[in-house]
């Protein structure tokens, strides 16, 4: 029997393990170095309390990981007010909601974003209300609609870096107001300096005038989870597996170890060998650091590229190298923090801190993702979501620091009184989170050209592919090179394609 080795436990890893065993004679061997599966998307629980690292929404345009999802947990409604349906080629294809308490189950949630700004609270996206415009002043309003109408009319033509994709969107001043801070903090660097891809990957359509349609459309829209034609920035309602994402990735493992996979926690890939092809490789597991080796036929790596060119134990070219060793990764801490319900309300699954004088990027609201990821329900359970480098000063805090430093900026944004508010907290850190799309990334190209030419590899997922995919095309790509390997295709065109086709841009190039 052929084997696959995949490098990665997460969304892409175990999408790719499950379609080999589903429509394959391949068999799959899963390598992943936590001890949990999900990689980003795993779920950690503390003291009851459960954390999702950064938020993942159960949405996709595509009725394939839509249904593929469903494969794996059924969905729950306590109304029938929610529609759920599906096209296919032929046919809608109608789902049917179950009425129990069924520990693995997806809930069907509400969303709800705001941007925190000067202390008050404004819509995310940016709704054009009259409680809009009376927190952010008539002249500023009237400030922001000429500078977005000048930026209708005299559009940068050559958008080079993401603050051009957010002037033509939006307008000099909204930017200013609502994005640049955000967004800087996430990445550590002007939005000048980077690269405007990453807008059309992650903001894509959204622009004033599409928020403008959505606020007139949705009193005639259906309660519908399949939101095909609104931009994925406005969805009203996603899916949630009801104890965090983790929940869903961990049942994806146990169903691919049923059907004959093999995975192996806490075991790195230290060496990849081959010449014009890979053929075997050095592992590592525990912390004993036994090593082995497992041989196979494909490769399928959602590995950060830096880490899978350091594995390689074939001469890489100079130069080919030297744009690895140079790609940026942005890294994320969160620390949970437990507070009483009654000292604080709040509605929404993340809020977003537009404000320069604390380090906070982001708070998730976990008892609005589920009420089932809070042992307490008298208590609200808030993930504060920093954004660093493993080399800053910010990543070098340890535990302690981070909880005194996290309830300190509670305190400053108003939203609690003193550190004794905080009943328990936790902290998280998971380094390359993000692959940045500045550094060495304008020369990826080269390094897609290198490791394409390599005929049974091939790269999927977020890190594997240096690319910011949501959760759904990461899957995706790991669906297209099942088929690949399946078909005999030996581009891998259509791995790189995912998420840079026109339906998932909503906007003509």
């Amino acid at each position: 029997m052929k084997k696959v080795l995949i490098i990665g436990g997460g969304p892409a890893g175990l999408t790719a393990a499950y379609e080999f065993l589903k429509h394959t004679d391949i068999q799959p061997v899963v390598v992943e170095a936590t001890d949990l599966w999900g990689g980003i998307s795993r779920t950690e629980n503390h003291n009851g309390n459960r954390i999702d690292i950064g938020g993942h929404r159960f949405f996709s345009k595509s009725d394939v990981v839509m249904q593929w999802w469903q494969e794996i947990l059924p969905i729950y409604s306590e109304t029938n007010e929610i529609e759920i349906s599906y096209q296919n080629q032929h046919s809608t294809i109608q789902v049917n909601l179950i009425n129990n308490d069924s520990e693995a189950v997806f809930l069907v949630r509400k969303r709800l974003s705001r941007i925190f700004y000067q202390k008050k609270f404004f819509d995310y996206p940016i709704k054009l209300s009259f409680k809009t415009i009376s927190k952010l002043g008539y002249l500023n309003t009237v400030l922001i609609l000429f500078s977005y109408l000048k930026s209708v009319i005299f559009p940068i033509k050559n958008e080079k870096s993401l603050e051009d994709f957010f002037i033509n969107r939006f307008g000099v001043r909204l930017y200013q107001t609502f994005f640049k801070d955000y967004t800087e903090k996430v990445w550590g660097v002007s939005c000048a300096e980077i690269s405007s891809e990453w807008g059309a990957q992650r903001i894509k359509g959204l622009s004033i005038t599409k928020t403008i349609f959505d606020i007139l459309q949705k009193p005639f829209r259906k309660k519908d989870i399949n939101q095909k034609n609104t931009e994925t920035s406005l969805i009203e309602y996603f899916l949630y597996p009801k104890y965090g994402p983790g929940q869903l990735w961990t049942k994806v493992a146990e169903v691919v170890e049923q059907k004959g996979g093999i995975l192996l926690k806490n075991t790195k890939v230290v060496q990849l060998n081959g010449t014009k092809e890979l053929t075997f490789a050095l592992v590592e597991t525990g912390k004993e650091k036994a090593q082995s080796t497992i041989a196979f036929d494909y490769c399928i790596s959602t590995m950060p590229i830096k880490d899978l060119f350091n594995a390689f134990s074939f001469a890489i070219p100079l130069d080919i190298k030297k744009i690895s060793d140079n790609l940026v990764y942005r890294d994320f801490i969160t620390v949970g923090i437990l507070l009483d319900k009654t000292k604080i309300e709040l509605n929404d699954n993340w809020i977003y801190i537009q404000e320069s004088y604390v380090k906070v990027g982001r708070i998730q609201v976990f008892n609005n993702w589920s009420p089932f990821l809070v042992s307490n329900t008298e208590t609200i359970w808030l993930g504060l979501e920093y954004f660093c480098n493993e080399n800053d000063s910010l990543w070098q805090l340890n535990e302690e620091e981070l909880i005194v430093l996290a309830g300190q900026e509670l305190i400053q944004l108003g939203f609690i009184d003193s550190n004794k508010n905080v009943l328990d907290a936790k902290v998280i850190k998971v380094p390359k989170t993000y692959p940045a799309y500045f550094g060495a990334y304008n020369e990826f190209y080269k390094i897609r050209n290198f490791v394409d030419a390599i005929p049974n590899l091939f790269l999927v997922g977020r890190n594997g592919m240096h690319k910011y995919n949501n959760q759904d095309h990461s899957m995706l790509t790991a669906m297209q090179a099942v088929q690949n390997i399946k078909n005999g295709i030996v581009s891998k065109e259509n791995i790189w394609s995912i998420n840079t086709e026109e339906e998932y841009h909503e906007e003509k190039k």
